[in-house]
């Protein structure tokens, strides 16, 4: 009877090695059939966040109530966009005009300017050779003293004065055939490139008056509601994401070994004590909670407490936030997920 009692003591009954408060954690191991497995104690942590706007201006609409389940990109509520509608037209009209200066810029000038321009350059050449010959004829006859010093001085004055018109006009129709300067273009096309920043700021300020989920999750509180101003960064929803869930637990420097990140674990909860949820041990603390004196002896040591982070393979409802769990590590399954 006492060696079926002490077998039964080594492989049925649970062994408690040790057991700690720490962060509301503790553990023990017992011995199944000759194995160790070690049990731990967490909980779910589900990870929260504060949506708000990144605009300011009165809240038009709430889409979602408390409770309710989102997904990653669906919209949630939205601001008055009027004042932002009206920015970026006035952006998107600065850069229509812009783009007709460039394209004027680039394409040079009309050819119905650049004869015009040429019509002018050839009567001005006509009336400068008139002038000339008129100017020849009076330098003529005061050399035969036919003609008055006042003549030929009027007639000189126009020659020059009509050379003077011709050059200028000449130079003009070159400007004209040769169209813009490089110098302006660039100018333009710079121009252009700070207008459509201008406008891509515009669109943005827009976009930031609809709220989109940026995970899924449930909606845990509505902060605000319609015609509340709102600035920037003003809380709206209180957002539990679900697309991960993790168990916070800890484990003892005695057992540190077997909890190696990618383990398989096993996750049971009180309220579904037939239901195990899958998982694996994805973060284990390089130090412990607690500073430990520099030397410690055996019995030290076993306090020692390093944080372990969970991941739930398949989450569900039944994983809330908080919820105490019981997490088993079955030796038998060492392989990462």
């Amino acid at each position: 009877m006492e060696s079926q009692l002490a077998h039964r003591s080594t492989t049925i009954v649970g062994i408690l090695l040790a057991g700690l408060a720490a962060g509301g954690a503790w553990y023990f191991a017992q011995h199944r059939g000759g194995a160790q497995e070690l049990i731990l104690y967490g909980n779910v942590d589900i990870r929260q966040v504060d949506l708000a706007f990144n605009a300011e201006g009165p809240l038009l609409k709430l889409e979602k109530e408390e409770g309710d389940v989102v997904r990653a990109g669906e919209l949630l509520a939205e601001l008055e966009p009027d004042v932002y509608e009206n920015l970026v037209s006035l952006a998107s009209a600065r850069v229509d005009a812009q783009q007709a200066a460039l394209d004027k810029a680039l394409a040079g000038n009309r050819k119905e300017d650049i004869e015009r321009a040429q019509a002018d350059a050839a009567a001005a050449r006509a009336t400068m050779e008139n002038d000339r010959i008129t100017f020849q004829r009076k330098a003529e006859l005061l050399s035969t003293a036919s003609g008055s010093r006042q003549a030929y001085d009027d007639a000189k004055a126009a020659f020059d004065e009509a050379t003077a018109r011709t050059l200028a006009v000449d130079k003009a129709a070159e400007v004209m055939r040769l169209g813009s300067r490089q110098e302006d273009i660039d100018g333009a096309r710079a121009a252009l490139q700070a207008d459509r920043a201008a406008l891509a700021l515009a669109e943005n300020r827009l976009a930031r008056t609809k709220l989109h989920a940026p995970a899924d999750g449930v909606i845990l509180s509505r902060i605000a509601e319609p015609g509340a101003i709102l600035a920037p960064t003003s809380p709206v929803y209180t957002l539990a994401m679900t697309d991960r869930v993790w168990v916070r637990s800890y484990v003892p420097e005695a057992a540190l070994g077997q909890a190696v990140p990618g383990r398989s674990v096993s996750v049971h909860t009180d309220s579904r004590p037939g239901t195990a949820y899958h998982g694996w041990i994805g973060y284990v603390a390089p130090t412990a909670e607690f500073t430990p004196k520099s030397i410690e002896t055996p019995e030290l040591r076993t306090q020692l407490v390093y944080r372990l982070r969970i991941f739930v393979t398949a989450p569900d409802d039944g994983l809330r936030q908080g919820m105490p769990v019981t997490i088993r590590l079955d030796p038998a399954k060492e392989d990462a997920p």
